[in-house]
């Protein structure tokens, strides 16, 4: 079944394979290292800083993942198994959900972080399925298609949590991007930690 996606890049039939990683491949790396992050934030040998920074980081990883998540994984889903259409729409709730709860964290101590972990986890499970369906009715050429865009939606996707953005196609491509730039501003006065290499670069030094 195909998939209808945007013009760029040129469209691939099924006998070339286009350069680049398939968006489940992306979505399946994600996933393991969200519930990593998940992880460590119930190792209860982690100190305060330390788990203050897995926080910083863990906000960013889920806002950006579920900003490309939702721009083009959800909607091939939704386009080429349209018997997943309210699976989708759940995973849409909740994702407004964790959003919602990552926002309403005011410290790496905060009660209300129990649940932002166990969503991450639910949420994890919930796209795994969804993915795994993708597979057996999309080819690779496409999938890859989608995972191209997909890496660029995230690498212009907000840091931190906006619950109330549109999260379906188109709106959501135009207003993320625009908050990414104001978010990317706001990390790099205060030094905010965003990604997991920044963690590994702390272990280093």
């Amino acid at each position: 079944m195909s998939v209808p996606l945007p013009p760029l890049p040129p469209a691939a039939d099924d006998a070339y394979r286009p350069g680049g990683r398939s968006v489940a491949d992306l979505a399946d790396t994600e996933h393991r290292q969200l519930l990593g992050l998940a992880g460590r934030l119930d190792d209860p040998d982690l100190d305060g800083e330390r788990r203050r920074e897995v926080v910083e980081v863990l906000t960013a990883a889920v806002s950006r993942h579920l900003s490309a998540e939702e721009q083009y994984l959800l909607p091939a889903v939704r386009s080429a198994l349209p018997e997943a259409a309210d699976r989708v729409a759940e995973v849409l709730a909740a994702d407004a959900a964790l959003l919602t709860a990552l926002k309403a964290l005011t410290g790496p101590q905060d009660g209300t972080l129990a649940e932002v972990v166990q969503r991450v986890r639910r949420h994890v499970d919930e796209v795994r399925t969804l993915t795994a369906r993708l597979r057996e009715v999309t080819s690779d050429a496409e999938l890859i298609r989608l995972g191209n865009r997909w890496e660029i939606a995230e690498e212009a996707a907000p840091t931190r949590p906006h619950p109330g953005t549109p999260a379906s196609p188109p709106w959501n491509r135009v207003v993320e991007p625009a908050l990414g730039v104001v978010d990317k501003v706001r990390d790099a006065v205060t030094g905010r930690r965003t990604y997991l290499a920044d963690l590994h670069r702390d272990l280093r030094e």
